[in-house]
């Protein structure tokens, strides 16, 4: 089933491109920078200066984050130059999980870490839950890691769902928490797309919380949960909308090929309902339509991708959760981001490979992971295109907080 899914996806985008040249050189630095053990560290909050990944604590978060680059990369814990470091940083994980035998939210007694300062306390959580959703369908069931990546991931995701918040988020305390509650959200869907039984209930809070940061009809984002930095809010809810946003096109393209729409027919909830979609699905789905049409139009907004002002780990993270959501939603608005955003990119790498914040997150492990994952996004259309699938498939619970268009 899951290699149908992945056929599926593959054949609704044209061949990923291949890896350019600066961003090869940057998996090379990000492979050199990982420690013995496995792991990669972002360093601490108080000591932002220190750029040296050699002189930094390991923490689940960056290892995670920087594993999920390799990945997007093409190279998987048994293929691909780097098998061996992508093996290790699983290894690291896994062990990392199964060892931490404390009750709550946290896979780590680690505190103070720049991730954590900046995204939120649970930022290794949610993170090491997608790496291992990631890990999951790569590994065959003869492979040593498959039973324990298995038993981690599930121990992750109970974490990660028991610790949500009523409104959808996850606990606050970083700099910009609606970052860390948008890499919760994407945690469940990938997890999802892994085939684990998600409650359905949290992922909807979860979209809608993040949603409900954008006014579809100004096309302005909350920052109130983001420092006051629009780009972060933004690029949250836009990633929250963009698998409903497909499913509702996808859902509608499908009625016009079977002759139940016309061909001029829109993608809005009248057309959805009339196809059979249930009313409470055809208003959010609709809606991530809408919200997805207007957060395309401001990716052109230099007020809104200068993000603080200069870039940080953040900046970089808000960019990768953009290319995410256009590989999702696909068409033309893809291919000009991302020509835009390589260059913006290649021309702020340093001599090294690298890239490093300039303010907040400046770890270089955390930037060139965050760089890498978002010039290569189209190398993983296949699991980020489940993610509409499953917005398609899924039925609506009856508790899951409304949003609304009009905020």
């Amino acid at each position: 089933q899951q290699k149908k899914a992945n056929k599926k996806a593959k054949r609704q985008l044209p061949p990923a491109a291949p890896v350019p040249a600066f961003a090869k050189k940057g998996i090379d630095w990000l492979v050199e920078a990982q420690h013995t053990s496995g792991g990669w560290g972002a360093g601490s909050h108080a000591k932002q200066q220190n750029l040296d990944p050699s002189k930094v604590k390991l923490d689940p978060a960056t290892t995670a984050f920087s594993a999920m680059a390799l990945l997007r990369a093409g190279h998987t814990p048994t293929s691909g130059t780097y098998r061996d470091a992508l093996r290790k940083a699983a290894t690291f994980l896994i062990e990392t999980v199964e060892r931490y035998e404390k009750p709550g939210p946290r896979i780590t007694d680690i505190t103070g870490t720049q991730p954590q300062a900046k995204l939120g306390p649970l930022v290794d959580t949610t993170m090491t839950t997608q790496f291992l959703a990631r890990l999951l369908p790569l590994l065959s069931k003869k492979d040593a890691l498959r039973e324990r990546t298995d038993a981690a991931l599930d121990k992750c995701l109970k974490k990660l769902q028991m610790s949500q918040q009523q409104n959808g988020s996850w606990v606050a305390g970083g700099w910009a928490p609606v970052l860390q509650s948008s890499l919760g959200c994407t945690a469940l869907e990938l997890a999802q797309a892994a085939g684990k039984n998600i409650d359905l209930k949290k992922l909807d809070r979860a979209r809608k919380y993040q949603q409900g940061n954008f006014n579809n009809k100004t096309g302005k984002a909350n920052a109130a949960a983001g420092a006051g930095v629009e780009l972060y809010a933004f690029s949250g809810a836009q990633r929250a909308s963009a698998g409903q946003a497909r499913a509702a096109r996808d859902l509608v393209r499908e009625a016009k090929r079977r002759g139940e729409l016309k061909a001029d027919d829109q993608v809005n909830e009248e057309n959805l309902r009339k196809i059979g979609v249930s009313s409470d699905k055809a208003k959010n789905l609709a809606n991530a339509n809408e919200a997805a049409e207007a957060q395309a139009k401001r990716l052109s907004d230099e007020t809104l991708l200068r993000g603080f002002g200069n870039n940080g780990g953040e900046e970089f993270l808000s960019y990768l959760m953009t290319s995410e959501s256009l590989i999702i939603t696909g068409g033309d608005t893809w291919k000009q981001w991302n020509s835009k955003i390589n260059s913006r990119l290649s021309k702020i790498q340093n001599p090294n490979g690298s890239w490093n914040g300039h303010h907040c997150i400046s770890s270089p492990v955390f930037c060139t992971a965050a760089v890498l994952q978002c010039i290569t996004t189209d190398r993983d259309a296949a699991i980020l295109i489940q993610v509409a699938d499953k917005a398609a498939d899924r039925q609506d619970t009856k508790d899951a907080p409304k949003v609304s268009s009009k905020r």
